[in-house]
């Protein structure tokens, strides 16, 4: 039995394609799920959350714990304030975002997931684009100084712990995703 699910213009660019596989338009992804394919399925993305949430846990979190112990980082790790709309801990919202982080970060990295590549991908990506967008958007929605205002030390703390994450969140999508 063959199934084709793609709407407009993916039907047509992939109707030769969706003859043998299941085709659904998500977002700006047209996802594939064939067990060899190299397109980002909805299992890998799902695994990209749970690789992202868990390294806020695993990584990014113990990296401040670390910073916070040694006198670097101000704010300790694990935040159980309560953070608007719905009232949910901070490390929770965090571990949230990380998860949504994690699924760009896979999606952008997939392709090197074979190489030695992927790992240096991996830290250039968490070190540097969740940080710039904490502090260049981020930070001035919730009325702070844009890039720890601008302080080398602070500045620092951002590029440090989201790299950690970076390779966190590597590292458990390799661990999950073994049959690759």
């Amino acid at each position: 039995m063959r199934i084709a699910v793609c709407c407009g213009r993916a039907e047509r660019r992939f109707r030769a394609t969706c003859a043998s596989r299941l085709c659904v338009t998500l977002a700006p992804l047209v996802v594939m799920t064939r067990a060899n394919d190299s397109r980002f399925t909805l299992r890998r993305t799902l695994l990209a959350f749970i690789a992202g949430f868990g390294a806020t846990l695993l990584a990014h979190q113990p990296i401040i714990a670390l910073l916070h112990a040694m006198g670097i980082a101000p704010n300790a790790p694990y935040g159980m304030k309560p953070v608007p709309p719905f009232g949910v801990p901070s490390v929770v919202s965090l571990a949230f975002w990380g998860g949504l982080w994690g699924i760009i970060m896979i999606a952008a990295l997939y392709p090197l997931r074979r190489r030695p590549a992927w790992w240096i991908a991996a830290l250039f990506f968490g070190a540097f684009l969740p940080t710039l967008v904490a502090w260049f958007v981020a930070a001035p929605l919730k009325g702070q100084p844009m890039a720890a205002g601008w302080k080398p030390a602070g500045m620092a703390i951002g590029l440090i712990v989201n790299g950690g994450w970076g390779i966190g969140t590597a590292v458990l999508f390799r661990l999950m995703n073994r049959q690759q």
